[in-house]
């Protein structure tokens, strides 16, 4: 009696799931299962086109491609937005305009690239070659071709540079608009589309842009309208995520000085200064043994969360251990904070550290300088140019001279410690954070929860970095961000891959999110 009850409580809650995916998400699956192969062909087509930030050609080849799409699907005014700025990469936008709505959505993916280095990647991948396996490479995955059926597994990957970051989400938007128009569906307000080419370069024209053309990108109604940010993995537990805030970026590079010429360790050690010590413990100093960082007001400035966002944190399934077992480490920097609680907090980290040789060119020797990158995440209420000021003025305190320079033989001659410092400028970003409480929000929470049965995490702040900020600066205009891709998509990183059940899912979320009224 008591497996027949557990039984039928489950094929309730089943059908609880299923029916909570509204009649049009399960119209626009329908057109995803039947038009796979052709929208694979596209995608794979897409991903072979190289689309590194600096490479110019390759991204006007790259934004030549998106029109095409855009122009093929039927969407209007289909143009390149370019920065007053020549050879930088243009945005390409197009609009649909509804009838009747009552708000403007505008959809936002990038299509530029982080840099590749072919020989990281695994040896029967190339970067710009799409290749399809029946599971992560990590997972035993082996390569397979691409069926001439159009029968695709969720559990197959794409492996290719930006299969993920981010032309799965080019892909799931435009294809979310292909199957609402050619399934009979209308959307439900106007839809504006913004494919942005430098965002992995810092989008440093992005204030450009944005300005030049805040006539089309300003919303015609602020706060029912809004910037759908299409870029991401969804929460670590598989299930879709809505994420109303971005973490801002910054960095400093710190070089250490000592000897002008490299010494012998033996003839030297315990006698002259060496750099890689100096320089490690001066960054043990910034941190204590529970991962909080030790800098005079790194945290004073923090804007803290609202009650409508400290509850939605409160819920959001823990995935700490699951994630320690997946990365193969057993303890967490910031001890007694979850994952989510972590990244709503500034961080510091030692994005690299060099001095010397080591391994196989090892020698004994004391170099002649150490240096590392730091970067600092920010959240809302830093500045990043205060945030870069409090670490240099620690560095001060711990008695280093600081110069933004090659030190002189002056500079050698007066002071024991020196350093230089290079803030970074380019690509510095701060956070930004929309409140959940927006009534345009809650349609939002309401579409994404139509297309995967209410199973949706609500994360406050993402780890990662957008430009959003600049939107609100430039345009007054508030954003959300609803991720697609996997988690382990090894994104910036080798191997990067789109799993084919989020590509799809993501056209679901999409097209639900289009359909708005």
């Amino acid at each position: 009696m008591k497996k027949l009850f557990f039984f039928l409580l489950l094929s309730f809650l089943a059908g609880q799931f299923v029916s909570a995916q509204s009649p049009d998400v399960l119209t626009i699956r329908k057109y995803g299962n039947k038009n796979a192969g052709s929208i694979i062909s596209e995608f794979t087509e897409f991903l072979s086109l190289p689309n590194v930030a600096v490479d110019t050609a390759g991204q006007q080849k790259n934004a030549a491609f998106i029109m095409a799409m855009m122009n093929k699907r039927g969407i209007q005014k289909v143009q390149l937005l370019n920065a007053s700025t020549a050879d930088t990469p243009p945005a390409v936008y197009g609009e649909v305009m509804v009838p009747g709505a009552k708000q403007t959505l505008i959809f936002y993916a990038h299509y530029d690239g982080q840099p590749v280095n072919p020989a990281q990647w695994a040896k029967e991948l190339d970067p710009f070659q799409p290749k399809l396996f029946s599971n992560a490479i990590d997972k035993g995955g082996t390569n397979i071709p691409f069926p001439a059926d159009g029968s695709y597994n969720k559990e197959w990957r794409i492996y290719a540079r930006s299969a993920s970051d981010d032309k799965a989400g080019v892909a799931a938007i435009l294809n979310a608009y292909d199957a609402i128009t050619k399934s009979g569906l209308t959307p439900g307000c106007n839809l504006k589309f913004f494919f942005e080419g430098e965002e992995e370069a810092g989008s440093i024209h992005l204030n450009e842009i944005l300005e030049k053309y805040r006539s089309l990108l300003h919303p015609i109604a602020i706060g029912s309208d809004l910037w759908i940010i299409c870029d991401g993995p969804v929460h670590q537990s598989g299930k879709k995520q809505i994420v109303f805030g971005v973490r801002g970026d910054t960095h400093l590079d710190l070089t250490v000085y000592a000897s002008k010429r490299p010494l012998h360790s033996g003839h030297y050690g315990n006698w002259a200064p060496n750099p890689a010590m100096m320089l490690v413990k001066l960054l043990a100093s910034m941190k204590d043994d529970n991962g909080r960082v030790t800098i005079k007001g790194f945290y004073d400035d923090v804007t803290p969360l609202t009650a409508s966002e400290r509850k939605a944190l409160n819920e959001v399934p823990s995935v700490d251990e699951q994630m320690k077992k997946e990365l193969g480490i057993n303890n967490v920097e910031m001890r007694g904070s979850t994952l989510s609680e972590a990244i709503n907090q500034p961080s510091l980290n030692i994005n690299g550290i060099q001095s010397g040789n080591v391994g196989k060119l090892a020698s004994n020797q004391i170099p002649t300088f150490a240096s590392a990158v730091l970067d600092l995440r920010l959240v809302l209420g830093n500045d990043w140019k205060r945030q870069q000021q409090k670490v240099i003025d620690h560095i001060k305190a711990q008695g280093y001279y600081v110069t933004t320079n090659e030190p002189t033989d002056e500079e050698r001659e007066k002071y024991a410690k020196i350093i230089k410092v290079t803030p970074g400028l380019n690509g510095s970003v701060n956070a930004q954070r929309t409140s959940m409480d927006l009534p345009i929000i809650q349609k939002v929470i309401a579409a994404v929860k139509s297309s995967y049965g209410n199973q949706v995490v609500l994360e406050p702040t993402m780890g990662g970095t957008l430009p959003l900020f600049l939107f609100e600066e430039y345009l007054n205009a508030k954003t959300v961000t609803v991720p697609v891709a996997n988690h382990d998509n090894n994104q910036h990183a080798e191997n990067e891959n789109i799993r084919i059940g989020n590509l799809f899912d993501g056209i679901e979320t999409m097209g639900s999110l289009m359909l708005i009224r």
